[in-house]
């Protein structure tokens, strides 16, 4: 299960003011029965757009994290909160359709 969203730096911030928060938020929440890691991406025509992909066993896993709030990862995504405008893009399924070059692999 793939939980995606989109971060909208604000004026005045850059993608690394986020970034740092979301290292320290994302490696206390990997720690969680589930997480299988997540990347944050950097639009290429627009600095101060990113996109995250937190990858989940299943929508349960993601879930039961939320279900016991942890206090450090509460106050790291405060701390964020003034540079930047977070929008759910959602929640998805593994991809039931994939196209790859002939002789690759999937990762």
């Amino acid at each position: 299960m793939k939980y995606i969203f989109e971060v909208h730096i604000r004026d005045g911030y850059q993608a690394e003011d986020y970034a740092d928060a979301w290292v320290r938020a994302s490696e206390l929440i990997q720690q969680a029965p589930g997480a299988r890691g997540t990347e944050l991406h950097r639009k290429i025509d627009d600095p101060n757009t990113l996109i995250a992909i937190a990858h989940w066993d299943s929508k349960a896993s993601r879930d039961a994290m939320e279900a016991q709030p942890n206090q450090e990862i509460k106050a790291i995504i405060r701390s964020a909160a003034p540079c930047c405008e977070i929008r759910l893009i959602g929640e998805f399924e593994e991809p039931e359709w994939v196209v790859m070059p002939t002789g690759a692999s999937p990762n």
